[in-house]
């Protein structure tokens, strides 16, 4: 094993090693592709990786519903940890998503690590008739949404009524109870306002490869100098971090988990390793200037050898002020690459970065 490099003054050593994927599948073999994933999350198991994360991918060929797929990775792993970055709560219903997060919490031992984010629905326009065709107009697609689903877990009253009637017994809160969850909660958040508020509501933070460019001194999008030169991600995502942890109760001890783009390709083919190049060349030029209305500013890919990524990732100063990541896996990679990918990051990245696998 290699020796764990001096990371410097300041730097936490890597303490949790997770990975993220949105679970692609086939439309005319969707089961092929949802027990792919389950793999995945059992050689995750099996290499001593912390956790394994699902992206929600609604109307599109990726899991839509991922808390019903970690339902079934409970059932054959033991010790990951299973989180979904993120739910869009636009399409949930707060007090059914509490039902089903208590219930896949109590048969993961308390395991799940909900992550969630807020905002209309993405084509909100096509959809609205589907999901919400009477109240569309009267939805809470903001922090309140969060706030609803917070109070449930934490077993405030759901109903007025509680008792028995007949034979039937009604509770007045969330069931099952599974103490814990409320800790487990987080918040995607890509901009001050959103890392702020997580902090204050005490969940903890995923903040990914995607941020809003923000001046990381003032806080607000840089729209009104275009000719400025743009934020740096960096700096960007360092004063999310910073900004979660002064609002949080726990200050510096509050829990913050980057989602980078990260590919190691130690034991890569010479195939697969051009293949790799390839695509974070191809998704270079969006990292160079804010993209869309949004002003979204994308990190780029971070690709090669496991000594090269070390000193890439240890050279960010938002890396250097977390403890946990969940690497993102490129969705349009094969089982193979993915297999891959995770064997290096935890036989070859992790350890340079200081940790060591679980068990």
């Amino acid at each position: 094993m290699p020796p764990v490099p001096d990371t410097g003054a300041g730097t936490r050593p890597l303490r949790k090693l997770g990975f993220l994927t949105i679970g692609s599948f086939d439309e005319a073999d969707p089961r092929a592709g949802h027990e792919e994933t389950l793999g995945l999350i059992e050689l995750g198991e099996r290499l001593g990786l912390d956790s394994a994360w699902l992206r929600h991918r609604h109307l599109q060929h990726g899991i839509s519903s991922p808390v019903a797929v970690l339902a079934a990775a409970t059932q054959r792993t033991r010790r990951i940890e299973l989180g979904t970055a993120v739910t869009p709560l636009g399409w949930e219903n707060p007090l059914r998503l509490a039902e089903d997060l208590a219930t896949v919490d109590v048969l993961s031992g308390g395991r799940l690590n909900p992550g969630v984010s807020v905002g209309p629905p993405v084509h909100w326009e096509d959809v609205r008739d589907s999901l919400y065709p009477d109240t569309g107009d009267a939805e809470d697609f903001g922090y309140g949404r969060v706030r609803r689903l917070l109070d449930l877990i934490e077993g405030r009253p759901a109903s007025r009524f509680s008792g028995t009637e007949g034979i039937e017994v009604y509770s007045d809160r969330v069931q099952p109870r599974s103490p814990g969850l409320r800790e487990r909660l987080w918040y995607g958040g890509g901009s001050l306002r959103s890392a702020r508020w997580a902090g204050e509501q005490g969940m903890n933070l995923l903040t990914s490869s995607v941020v809003k460019a923000e001046g990381p001194d003032v806080g607000t999008p840089d729209v009104e100098a275009p000719d400025a030169e743009a934020p740096d991600f960096d700096a960007v995502q360092l004063s999310h971090i910073r900004a979660f942890r002064a609002a949080h109760p726990l200050g510096a001890g509050a829990r913050v988990s980057q989602g980078l783009v990260v590919v190691p390709t130690d034991s890569a083919s010479p195939s697969q390793r051009e293949r790799y190049q390839e695509y974070a060349r191809a998704r270079l030029p969006r990292t160079r200037s804010p993209q869309g209305p949004a002003k979204l500013m994308f990190a780029p890919d971070l690709v090669g050898p496991s000594e090269q990524l070390a000193e890439r990732l240890l050279a960010l100063a938002a890396y250097r002020e977390i403890d946990e990541v969940a690497f993102a896996l490129p969705f349009t990679f094969a089982r193979e690459d993915h297999e891959q990918i995770l064997t290096d990051l935890a036989t070859r990245l992790g350890p340079l970065l200081g940790w060591r696998p679980a068990g």
